[in-house]
């Protein structure tokens, strides 16, 4: 294990030097698409200042291979669903911005350096597994908020409920973590074989902010209780994805994609962990 801080390009180089990388995993990020909106440099400074400097790190270890955690948010609002590869990229928050110009500097060094790449445009993480579950600081992800208040009690924000979706409220694609974690091994792998490119990484099913609630209700067996509140800035109202090429290019087979399952992981996981990664932490 290296410690170092990906915006200090002097310090990351330290801890790389003399270092062999055969592929890098870029996973670190700031995510939270209201906060980028009040606070963009320190978006574009983090994700595209950070990254580059990985970059830059990873060509100096003689990485052949990259692999980036970029997100459904390069999208925006999209125009059909399921969303494909080749779907306009017009975000709507300066969070999916970030990660789309990384996307962009990645194909130039892959065009300049010989760096492959495949960046995942993830969409909504979720589940758990015995021992990995979400527990953020600020908690943002909808199903861990909805267990958090069968648990103690609380109201859950539903951000808007006159979006043009059945029910009103934003739907969302939710993929299990270990799904997710399978697909960048597959991804390291399809880099070895010469493959590149954006990948979805999807269920290819979307659910409401009203049916997880009403499926978390059924998993707990408690009232959960919601409130309306204002829309979002940036917050599309649909995101599902087409996961077609990364089935095919990156041999990937999700098999976790029900939401009474991705539910019932999650709920398994708080409950053995109420305090969460307090622990951990401290």
């Amino acid at each position: 294990f290296l410690e170092a801080d990906l915006r200090d390009a002097a310090g990351l180089a330290r801890v790389l030097g003399g270092v062999r990388v055969d592929v890098v995993m870029h996973l670190a990020a700031c995510s939270l698409v209201g906060e980028s909106m009040e606070n963009p440099g320190k978006y574009f400074g983090n994700n595209l200042g950070g990254g580059v400097n990985l970059l830059e790190a990873a060509v100096g270890c003689g990485a052949t291979g990259f692999v980036f955690s970029s997100t459904a948010a390069t999208y925006g609002e999209p125009k059909s669903i399921p969303i494909d590869e080749d779907a306009p990229t017009i975000p709507t928050n300066a969070y999916g911005e970030s990660k789309l110009l990384f996307e962009r500097i990645l194909a130039w060094y892959s065009r300049l350096k010989g760096l492959r790449f495949a960046a995942l445009r993830y969409f909504n993480a979720a589940g758990a597994t015995e021992t990995r579950g979400e527990d953020h600081e600020p908690e943002t992800h909808l199903i861990p908020l909805v267990l958090k208040a069968a648990r103690e009690g609380g109201v859950v924000d539903i951000f808007g409920d006159d979006y043009p979706t059945p029910d009103g409220t934003c739907v969302r694609d939710y993929i299990h973590i270990v799904d997710l974690a399978e697909a960048h091994l597959c991804a390291m792998r399809a880099l070895g074989r010469g493959a590149e490119g954006v990948f979805n990484l999807g269920n290819g099913a979307g659910f409401s902010v009203k049916e997880v609630v009403a499926v978390a209700r059924e998993v707990t067996g408690r009232d959960i209780r919601t409130r309306i509140a204002p829309r979002r800035a940036g917050d599309p109202p649909s995101l599902v994805a087409s996961s077609a090429k990364a089935r095919a290019v990156l041999q990937w087979n999700p098999s976790r994609g029900a939401l009474r399952d991705i539910v019932e992981s999650a709920w398994k996981w708080h409950l053995a962990h109420p305090r969460g990664y307090e622990a951990a932490r401290h």
